[in-house]
């Protein structure tokens, strides 16, 4: 009786570890390359994104580096998200290789964690990575060759440090961003938190060498690229729901403003 106890107390443990393991590569919200509403005059209007993005030519671009300021939300009863990342790729073709922070509202209560995400492969919690309002995160992603990338998470505030390195099958290396972003749920956008207004680049952080991108061997803040897009987020009738600023005078920094949920 007694080691039929111990085998059955054993086996509820290893269960216990296994489901754990489970939750942290489980991420209810997911993040996903650009959807594109409509462009006028060079400004790009997107179902999901807002900030800037940095597109090139394939195989150009080898590394991002971002930063921002984890935003504090604004809770009601409405269940609501907000993402903040830098990455590669996802404004013009199929994957993105990415990390962040999520914020959700739900049940009148504010949540933050941390995440990285080698799209299409669903994102990963990072387990036991603090993540509060206030913190300044900085995200850096690489390129290593042969599809393999390396991503960097680094919480300053906390002095929390994550990386990793994943494979991506058909990533075009095409583009480099700093992205505020409304997830999907079950296949469905989400309503956007209330996060008032979030912070980008090296001027808000005091981490240098962000927002920048390396494009064909060069590394050089956002606003030097030519090519630099601001893109705005919107409802699919148009309204607009995340509103970015324009680059800093050195190109690397910028604000997004909060306008509405969905």
């Amino acid at each position: 009786m007694r080691r039929s106890l111990e085998i059955l107390s054993i086996m509820v443990i290893a269960l216990t570890l296994l489901l754990g393991m489970a939750t942290l590569y489980t991420v209810k919200a997911q993040m996903h390359p650009m959807i594109r509403y409509y462009e006028v005059k060079g400004q790009v209007y997107s179902l999901n994104w807002a900030g800037y993005a940095v597109p090139a030519e394939e195989y150009t671009v080898t590394g991002v580096a971002g930063s921002f300021i984890v935003p504090q939300i604004t809770c009601t009863k409405q269940t609501t998200y907000v993402a903040l990342w830098a990455g590669i790729d996802g404004y013009n073709d199929s994957t993105v290789e990415q990390a962040g922070i999520l914020a959700e509202c739900s049940g009148g209560k504010a949540y933050y964690s941390a995440w990285y995400e080698f799209y299409p492969s669903p994102s990963v919690t990072i387990s036991g990575f603090t993540v509060k309002p206030g913190d300044h995160i900085y995200v850096s992603v690489a390129y290593l060759g042969n599809g393999e990338f390396n991503i960097t998470l680094i919480d300053y505030t906390e002095h929390e440090t994550f990386s990793t390195t994943g494979s991506v099958s058909g990533a075009l290396l095409s583009s480099a961003e700093c992205i505020l972003e409304r997830p999907t749920v079950a296949g469905q956008l989400t309503a956007l938190a209330n996060f008032g207004t979030a912070y980008f680049g090296q001027d808000y952080t005091d981490i240098q060498g962000t927002c920048y991108a390396t494009i064909s061997g060069s590394t050089k803040p956002f606003g030097s690229f030519n090519s630099v897009t601001e893109i705005v987020m919107v409802t699919n009738n148009g309204k607009v729901l995340a509103q970015p600023s324009s680059l800093s005078s050195d190109g690397s920094s910028f604000t997004v403003t909060y306008i509405g949920s969905r």
